[in-house]
């Protein structure tokens, strides 16, 4: 028998890839998470072309396996960006540099949405799915 907290766990985990809560409505780029399962490392670009300018993560959102390390690789477009986990598990440093980049391996099954601190409100927002 499950408490409150054990069946909203359980809950949330059987969640199906894509449902987001809404946190994809604004962001331009974004066709559901790329299928990137069975690769040791994932490379995501940040200030792709979305929302106006250089303003995206592309892509916006992956599916990956337990064990994948994502890297974030800054293109020099849009102006200084970082990648900041919603919840603050992970922070980057906040840079503009071209080649720059940042890596955080994903263990656990689970839904991370990030963001870049300055530019949230324009819809610069993606997602990690590991299962």
């Amino acid at each position: 028998m499950f408490d409150a907290g054990e069946e909203a766990a359980a809950a949330a985990s059987t969640q199906p890839a894509g449902d987001f809560d809404g946190w994809f409505d604004d962001v331009e780029n974004y066709d559901g998470p790329v299928d990137r399962t069975g690769e040791d490392e994932v490379t995501v670009q940040v200030g792709s072309q979305a929302n106006g300018g250089g303003f995206g993560y592309g892509p916006a959102a992956v599916s990956v396996s337990p064990g994948t390390t994502v890297r974030w690789e800054w293109t020099g477009e849009g102006g200084s960006h970082d990648v900041r986990a919603d919840g603050g598990s992970f922070a980057s440093q906040m840079t503009a540099d071209a080649g720059h980049t940042f890596a955080q391996t994903f263990d656990a099954p689970g839904t991370t949405k990030y963001y870049c601190m300055p530019h949230k409100a324009m819809g610069m927002k993606g997602a990690v799915v590991v299962g």
